[in-house]
């Protein structure tokens, strides 16, 4: 079925605003990925705010090239979609990878744009190794927490010296 021109533009208009609102974006190869395990993750991704759109190559491109993104926009081999947040900049990469892990590597990233610059599938992989905002808040608070418990402890072990 051939894709009608209204629905180009729409695409067009939807990339546009992801290249111009995301605070970053993810590029998605998929091959060979099933029906069920689409809807697992749009569904896994809509919880964290993260939006996933099927758009054409050619779109995106056109996209890149209205936008103010800077750098070379990665090479877009296959079958592509664009894994993208406004509130968590990590959010789209992180759960890219972690579909990846789990369907096989059906799914993967091959770039993206994080804090306005065209990322490679390299740079995208570490920013998908930052851990979640709640869970950095965690790791914060145990920071701060541990040497309060080391005193405590110390502060115990002296008074059971004494007793």
């Amino acid at each position: 079925m051939a894709v009608t021109r209204q629905v180009k533009e729409e695409a067009l208009k939807k990339a546009n605003d992801i290249f111009a609102n995301a605070q970053s974006a993810v590029f998605v190869h998929f091959s060979g990925i099933e029906g069920e395990e689409v809807r697992n993750m749009r569904a896994k991704m809509k919880e964290e705010g993260v939006g996933y759109n099927v758009i054409k190559k050619t779109l995106i491109k056109k996209a890149a090239e209205n936008s103010s993104v800077e750098g070379e926009l990665p090479v877009l081999d296959g079958e592509i979609a664009l894994a993208y947040s406004e509130t968590d900049a990590t959010a789209p990469a992180r759960l890219v990878k972690e579909f990846a892990k789990s369907t096989g590597d059906k799914v993967e990233i091959v770039g993206g744009i994080f804090e306005g610059k065209f990322q490679n599938k390299e740079e995208m992989m570490e920013i998908a190794n930052i851990p979640s905002l709640d869970v950095l808040r965690g790791m914060f608070v145990n920071v701060i927490n541990s040497p309060i418990q080391r005193m405590a402890i110390a502060l115990g072990q002296i008074a059971e010296k004494k007793a």
